[in-house]
């Protein structure tokens, strides 16, 4: 953490003008995704407006965005960035299965997957391996350039910003409540009808602060953006491709089940406990 006042007031000014940027292009994609067209091209300019606004504001600040931290020295925290995600979210839908809020297997998921992939539906085993194998490693790769856009300006840039007048607890609360508010338009979009909008408000946020724990731990080890990218694209896959969709649903799935209900977010805060903890033992 910085200590100067007038190096505490530029970081300020600098994260303010970030914010701001950020909430005037990401304005113009949730309005597309809202008002015009949910679609992909969409909700990708949105996953790309936080790199953007990082660009924009290093720009301003006359700060290279090879300042960014876009070097990876040690591939220990990428791995444990594929794993991590991984370890949760099995956990997380194992217990979904076990307590009956959810069934497996979803038989038209692997119908739907027989015919992508042009093998036989009779051998279930096959299907659903191919595909998991596949989206794991092709899918994650794909996905990759999303969850970069995403990940250049919340993790490269942001908590590095953060981190300068904050200490790692309260940047990584402050930056999780953040990321997870500027992802509402989309939850309000899907269960604004409903009447369980603020429980699926809420355990997201749950999810997303647990999460920006661990992420902001694998960044400043690493000090590289490319662990959170990674971890991202593996959360949004397994959980989004994988998971939910192998799940039949019932009439209690809608509380516990993918990034919306509870169980995700009780697995994540577990994890992230452990992570914050060891923050402060390495006093990171």
């Amino acid at each position: 953490m910085i200590k100067t006042k007038s190096e505490v007031k530029d970081t300020w000014k600098t994260i303010i003008i970030f914010l701001t940027i950020l909430s005037i292009l990401s304005a113009f994609a949730h309005y597309a995704i809202l008002k015009l067209n949910p679609t992909s091209i969409y909700v990708g300019a949105l996953m790309m407006s936080p790199a953007l606004a990082s660009f924009i504001t290093l720009k301003i600040i006359k700060r290279p965005i090879s300042s960014l931290p876009w070097s990876l020295k040690n591939l220990k925290y990428l791995r444990l960035s594929y794993i991590t995600p991984l370890l949760y979210v099995s956990v997380a839908y194992i217990l979904i299965w076990i307590f009956g809020f959810g069934d497996i297997i979803n038989s038209e998921r692997v119908l739907k997957w027989s015919s992508e992939l042009g093998i036989d539906s009779s051998n279930s085993t096959l299907v659903i391996s191919v595909m998991i194998f596949l989206l794991l490693t092709v899918g994650v790769v794909k996905n990759l350039g999303s969850t970069l856009g995403e990940e250049i300006g919340w993790r490269g840039f942001f908590i590095f910003e953060l981190r300068k007048v904050m200490s790692f607890k309260a940047l990584s609360i402050v930056s999780g409540v953040i990321w997870a508010i500027w992802h509402f338009p989309l939850i309000n979009l899907m269960y604004g009808r409903g009447d369980n909008l603020l429980l699926h408000l809420g355990a997201f946020t749950i999810m997303i602060v647990g999460i920006s724990v661990i992420l902001a731990y694998y960044t400043f080890k690493s000090n590289s953006l490319w662990p959170a990218a990674i971890y991202h694209s593996i959360h949004n896959i397994y959980i989004q491709k994988i998971c939910t969709p192998l799940t039949v649903y019932n009439d209690n799935t809608t509380f516990w089940i993918d990034e919306y209900g509870f169980m995700i977010p009780i697995v994540t805060t577990v994890i992230a406990v452990y992570f914050w903890r060891k923050a402060g033992k390495e006093k990171l």
